[in-house]
């Protein structure tokens, strides 16, 4: 039964009432049962928060380099039994080939450029790709360019999100996926002891060949490992109605799913039409945003390479003036990675090292303290 008390809109995200705030309160990520609540003041105006539910800045991108993590070179920042997501600075070929056995893993690339050898060939790779790597893939990473990954490894498979009505084709032709095909790996003459390192239950097991371990000479099938730029993601918007976040979603995986924002027009053809994200709660799901690149708008003192965690149970939305200094903008030029987990996630004790102590200070009213 849908009802509706006291001081209301008519639709959702378009003509608030004077003085009053919006928030949505939903279940399923944006897809199930759902109330909006008008309220006077933001649900964000908090004067303290001590707990597990704190919202957290990361500045993953300070995190140390590959060398002092192990063959896959990945320092895991948040994790829970779905998912673990880490941050990879990588300056030169990896020295041995890794095998991920705990999962798939998606490399998205935030800087640098190379290749990428894989069991299905080697793959070429620049900034913004989307790397997918199945579960039991043998892989190595040999940058040209010094390459920085902000990694999401996945219990279970990664695919494609549903279109429904927008069709097959929306946001990005299948076609503009790219895969491997077998070549020959980077020769180094001389070299007779090669390291396959597989990990497996967060323990590594050393296989050791006397040639380099990918031999593929040719592969048929529908699983392999893909190549996905977000240049060739066109995100849908719509001019009178700010939509939810799911309406970028790029991949989806049990218990997890990844959403890709990127640069499009604002609602810019209703004049009471909201602009920025609205207020709401995180009531399923716990969400972490990877800072790629341009203008956070609705975000102060965030740059790129940073990460937010807001947890499941604690109201999340729009900076104190982001609304105002949105009015008058036509387009956003932001890009970020979005991962939204249904397990609560935990900061890993090299996550707790890089949080900014201050961020939930952020949303405070000018004076509160």
């Amino acid at each position: 039964m849908y009802q509706q008390r006291g001081r209301v809109t008519r639709q959702a995200h378009v003509d608030l009432p004077e003085g009053t705030v919006e928030e949505e309160f939903g279940r399923e990520g944006f897809f199930g049962r759902v109330s909006h609540l008008y309220r006077s003041r933001s649900p964000l105006g908090w004067t303290a928060i001590e707990g597990d539910c704190r919202p957290e800045c990361l500045a993953v991108d300070t995190l140390p380099e590959r060398a002092e993590h192990g063959p896959l070179g990945r320092v895991e920042f948040l994790q829970n039994s779905s998912v673990s997501l880490g941050y990879a600075r990588i300056a030169a070929p990896m020295a041995d080939c890794v095998r991920n056995a705990d999962g798939d893993d998606v490399l998205f690339v935030h800087q640098g450029a190379g290749t990428l050898e894989t069991d299905f060939g080697p793959i070429t790779y620049r900034r913004g790709d989307y790397l997918v790597i199945p579960r039991g893939t043998v892989y190595r990473v040999r940058p040209v360019e010094v390459t920085d990954l902000f990694t999401v490894e996945s219990r279970g498979p990664v695919g494609l999100p549903d279109r429904g009505l927008l069709g097959r084709h929306a946001l990005f032709d299948p076609d503009v996926i790219e895969v491997p095909a077998p070549g020959p790996m980077a020769e180094e003459p001389g070299r007779t002891r090669w390291n396959l390192w597989i990990k497996r239950g967060g323990r590594l097991t050393r296989v050791e060949y006397p040639h380099h371990p990918i031999t593929t000479v040719g592969w048929k099938g529908d699983l392999s490992v893909w190549r996905l730029n977000i240049d060739d993601i066109r995100p849908v918007s719509s001019e009178r109605y700010h939509l939810p976040p799911t309406a970028h979603c790029t991949f989806t995986m049990p218990g997890a799913v990844i959403c890709t924002f990127l640069p499009r027009p604002l609602e810019t053809g209703d004049p009471g039409a909201l602009k920025v994200p609205f207020f709401h709660a995180n009531i399923d799901y716990d969400e972490v945003l990877f800072y790629h690149d341009g203008d956070f708008f609705s975000r102060a003192g965030i740059r790129p390479g940073l990460v937010t965690f807001h947890p499941q149970g604690i109201h999340h939305g729009p900076q104190p003036g982001a609304v105002a200094a949105a009015r008058d903008k036509q387009r956003t030029s932001e890009k970020a990675v979005m991962v939204d987990t249904r397990e609560p996630l935990e900061l890993t004790t090299a996550g707790r090292a890089v949080c900014d102590p201050t961020y939930w200070k952020s949303w405070m009213e000018k004076g509160a303290l």
